[in-house]
């Protein structure tokens, strides 16, 4: 059976993201795996989406999210490896868990993460996702900070 691997993209942070698919690369040298980038877009507040209707407001987020995730795939072509993308919109921690559930992957893969002070206090996303997928039952390796 082929293995799955999750990568949640944050574009915000290229060095993470280049990371990320260096651990990607270097695991597709050892076996074979189907690759799927996520990116999870944060929900709209209410002020804003008063001024689009539900679906306008979705298309916006999924168009945005689809760019976002064009490094990390052209990262991966250029290293020869071919990826499926998925842009979902919820808090992150939660929606990473269920998107590795839904796809039935085995590894959620996040780069390096520099420590911050947010990351002090709430946890860093791979630690939220660890302590999440731990309490739900999900059986994830997750490789990276």
């Amino acid at each position: 059976m082929r293995r799955r691997i999750l990568v949640p993209i944050d574009p915000t942070d290229p060095a993470r993201t280049r990371s990320a698919v260096d651990q990607v690369v270097r695991i597709c040298q050892r076996e074979p795996v189907a690759v799927r980038l996520l990116r999870v877009q944060p929900v709209v507040s209410g002020h804003v989406a008063m001024f689009f209707d539900a679906q306008e407001l979705r298309e916006l987020q999924e168009g945005a999210g689809a760019e976002e995730l064009e490094f990390a795939r052209n990262l991966l072509a250029m290293a020869g490896i071919s990826c499926s993308t998925t842009v979902v919109i919820g808090r992150s921690a939660e929606a990473i868990v269920a998107a590795a559930r839904d796809f039935g992957c085995d590894r959620i893969v996040f780069g390096r993460e520099e420590p911050s002070l947010a990351g002090r206090i709430f946890g860093s996303l791979a630690q939220q996702v660890r302590q999440l997928s731990g309490a739900s039952g999900g059986n994830f390796q997750i490789i990276g900070s």
